[in-house]
């Protein structure tokens, strides 16, 4: 990363922090901005952000604002890239500004932060699929088989820049939501690091979306976690696994409640005989949905940890088959 400009990094979730630590390890970062520490856990004790936590770690310069465009935070951000930019030396300065990471953020940044800086986004998604707050989620609760990352302009309107560069990655079978936002979090390093080259060289070469293929990311609510049995088992399976880690999908065995963490499409080893009525569970975790079946692979009891289901199933004397219930939360 020799060749990247010193940037100004502003972020706050986990997704960020894959790319933040590769150009730090470059020395390329002049700024880490973040979210100020929020109080977590049952000590409600205050808590930095997984990129304050790394900047500390690493006795980066870092500022936590609760807004960033308002006049002192705006002014040491933009000096701090002003200053990157110094450095480089006017051969190497495409914009005088300087540049601007910015990724899993939490706030709007202003048309006065941004004026005359390169300030890109790394989104989780192939845009304009999925513009929004949840969309790897999405794609996983929809079903789709391929999703990735977008290097994209800051815009007025959300997630609708330009796009500089995408990344896929093709979406497992039993693959969560958590796991995927975790592995296309590793694929920013490199997307994001060939866009600042190409900007040092002039060569960036935005493509506009196309507005009649965006799709929404509505962001996820404790009302999103239930599923309806009576789909196919491939939708069944998509929201299942794209619910978890969080809200989950909540179920009812027997009166018991349960959190369903993650299944598979049943291909051909479902047991043998006549399907039996959607949302019948099978002692081996088989459960019948509108059109096939899907296998339960991990839940939650209440309190308790995520498990294998054999393991659940064990204690709890799942010995026949019965019935499994998924329905809207009643403060829905």
């Amino acid at each position: 990363m020799a060749d990247l400009p010193e940037v100004v990094f502003l972020g706050a979730g986990a997704f960020g922090v894959p790319t933040l630590e590769a150009l730090a390890r470059a020395g390329r970062v002049a700024l880490v901005v973040s979210q100020p520490d929020r109080e977590a856990g049952r000590g409600k004790r205050p808590t930095p952000t997984p990129v304050s936590e790394f900047a500390l770690a690493h006795g980066m310069p870092l500022l936590r604002t609760e807004d960033c465009n308002a006049p002192e935070a705006s002014a040491r951000i933009r000096g701090a890239a002003a200053d990157a930019a110094a450095r480089a030396g006017a051969a190497r300065r495409p914009q005088p500004g300087g540049a601007m990471v910015v990724i899993a953020f939490g706030q709007k940044l202003g048309p006065a932060l941004l004026d005359g800086l390169f300030a890109i986004n790394l989104h989780g998604s192939l845009l304009p699929r999925w513009r929004g707050a949840a969309p790897v989620q999405r794609a996983l609760m929809e079903g789709d088989r391929v999703a990735g990352v977008s290097v994209i302009s800051l815009a007025e309107r959300m997630d609708a820049g330009v796009v500089y560069a995408e990344a896929p990655r093709a979406i497992g079978p039993r693959e969560t939501a958590g796991e995927l936002h975790d592995a296309l979090a590793t694929l920013g390093p490199d997307v994001v690091s060939g866009v600042l080259a190409q900007w040092m060289a002039g060569t960036a070469a935005p493509v506009v979306q196309d507005e009649s293929c965006a799709t929404r990311a509505r962001k996820l609510s404790r009302a999103d976690a239930w599923v309806d049995l009576s789909m196919a088992a491939s939708r069944v399976r998509a929201r299942v696994n794209g619910l978890n880690p969080w809200p989950g999908c909540a179920a009812e065995v027997d009166g018991r409640v349960l959190v369903l963490r993650r299944c598979e499409e049943s291909e051909g080893d479902a047991p043998a005989g006549p399907a039996r009525p959607a949302g019948t569970l099978e002692p081996d975790g088989t459960l019948w949905c509108g059109q096939g079946a899907v296998r339960v692979l991990e839940v939650q009891p209440p309190g308790g940890k995520t498990m294998e289901f054999g393991a659940w199933a064990r204690g709890a004397r799942l010995s026949a088959p019965t019935a499994l219930t998924s329905a809207p939360p009643a403060t829905a």
